[in-house]
């Protein structure tokens, strides 16, 4: 169950328009390191989380309302950028200013689709996908999958403040950055708290794998080099359960293909 107050988690100013600021801004909602993928992500985890690991379950679906907040700061942004143009755009368009610094520098679907406002897409016009989710059931495998979604979108963020001179756009960037370094912080933390989970499922058998090649980094050179020495050829293994050594693909077998089924009509000629 959720429950929304009409204010903003943070406050949302731009001092002046930029349209194509608004269409960067829209790889911070829709796109593949936005805040509708690690809302849905967190919140997807959240409901595979079973009752006796309530903590977590509480840690995924709180951070996913926030990242709901955030949505709606970023929607915010980007309608206050469309709602006017720059100073040059006015003096060369009085009449038609903000749809014209839209089709000179922002997202045409932007006036034409929503009327100026945000939309569930990346800064390219790509609709949202939920390809971009993972939860996959395993609560080690979904922290480390959260740990990379919070690097890339506090990436995304820096990059977008980088883009801009607003103080507005600033200040808002500033706080979502913050919020990225508190979300990984506390992912990391999730995960050290979780013992031993190494290799992820910690729940399979190791004896039921090769352990022949279970810590050997494979050289796929054609030709035979020497052990590189570098942190994965050479010493213990994360996880505790193995040393990493260095050598190369077995190379057995051949691609033998049998004949497709008659019904599939694969000839070869």
């Amino acid at each position: 169950m959720f429950y929304h107050e009409d204010t903003l988690q943070y406050e949302v100013e731009v001092e002046e328009p930029d349209p194509q600021f608004a269409k960067m801004l829209q790889q911070a909602v829709g796109g593949a390191e936005g805040e509708m993928r690690v809302a849905l992500q967190y919140m997807f985890q959240a409901f595979a989380v079973p009752r006796e690991h309530e903590e977590y379950r509480t840690l995924l679906m709180e951070t996913a309302v926030e990242e709901l907040g955030h949505i709606e700061m970023l929607a915010t942004a980007i309608t206050k950028n469309l709602e006017g143009a720059p100073e040059e755009a006015r003096e060369a368009a009085r009449e038609d200013a903000v749809i014209d610094a839209m089709m000179s520098h922002g997202q045409p679907r932007q006036a034409l689709s929503s009327g100026l406002h945000a939309m569930p897409v990346d800064s390219n016009g790509v609709p949202f996908t939920g390809n971009y989710i993972v939860a996959s059931g395993n609560l080690a495998a979904d922290m480390y999958a959260n740990i990379m979604a919070e690097s890339t979108g506090r990436l995304l963020a820096t990059r977008l403040y980088e883009m801009t001179d607003d103080p507005g756009m600033e200040d808002m960037l500033s706080y979502m950055i913050a919020r990225d370094t508190m979300h990984q912080n506390q992912w990391h933390a999730a995960v050290d708290s979780l013992g031993e989970h190494l290799p992820v499922p910690a729940s399979f058998p190791q004896e039921k794998e090769n352990q022949d090649y279970s810590y050997t980094f494979m050289s796929t050179f054609d030709e035979e080099r020497p052990d590189p020495e570098t942190p994965w050829t050479q010493g213990e293994s994360p996880d505790g359960k193995g040393r990493f050594d260095y050598g190369r693909q077995p190379g057995n077998g051949f691609a033998d293909v049998e004949a497709m089924i008659e019904e599939m009509h694969n000839e070869v000629n």
